[in-house]
């Protein structure tokens, strides 16, 4: 049974991907979580985490799992927006790797690019090109479009947005069409379970096509 670690639970994605390993029955799943996901499950352990304070002996697995992510508009501004997606996310991937993880599967986003004018995406490939560098055996690094799912938190702008782009998707190269977040889910497990060495990147197209 593989021993998995999941970071970002009870996000969109998140909370696709914890169930899919759940119902596959061949992982031992362990979530990081600042608040408890509503599942139960035998082979589920839920570990409230202080990411300020990191206790590395909880940061244990063979296949790390980081769907960890916010917005600058719920963090609060751009120092907190910066804490989670790239402080938080560098903290785990290091300790997970210094306590034996071999394997990681990262959430970032379409237009990830450390020398972006946009902060977003630049902070989005900030954190891409720092866990390239921590030694994981494998690691793979998605770029979901525009994400459809059913999020706790109504974001109004995001809802008009996926309606335009999902209008129009059929006239959209299928790396800009908005993609099912259960789907990104199913390509991160789909990553882990291949037997690639060094860095993948998967844009949405890729994704979509696992």
């Amino acid at each position: 049974m593989k021993k998995t670690l999941v970071i970002g639970a009870t996000g969109l994605v998140g909370n696709q991907l914890i169930e899919l390993l759940l119902a596959d029955g061949g992982y031992a799943v362990t979530a990081l979580v600042r608040k408890p996901v509503p599942i139960k499950h035998k082979q589920l352990t839920q570990l409230i985490f202080d990411f300020e304070n990191p206790d590395q002996s909880m940061v244990l697995a063979d296949e790390v799992y980081c769907c960890l992510g916010t917005t600058i508009k719920v963090a609060g501004s751009k120092p907190a927006f910066y804490k989670v997606d790239f402080e938080y996310v560098l903290s785990i991937a290091q300790i997970a790797h210094g306590n034996g993880a071999s394997k990681f599967a990262l959430v970032s986003s379409m237009g990830a690019n450390k020398d972006s004018a946009i902060f977003y995406n630049k902070t989005k490939g900030a954190i891409e090109a720092a866990v390239t560098t921590i030694g994981y055996k494998s690691l793979f690094i998605l770029r979901p479009s525009v994400l459809l799912g059913d999020r706790e938190e109504f974001r109004l702008s995001e809802k008009i947005g996926k309606t335009i782009m999902s209008v129009f998707a059929f006239a959209m190269p299928k790396k800009y069409r908005p993609i099912e977040a259960r789907q990104v889910a199913i390509a991160m497990i789909a990553c882990m379970s291949l037997d690639k060495s060094g860095v993948q990147i998967l844009e949405s197209d890729a994704i979509a096509d696992l």
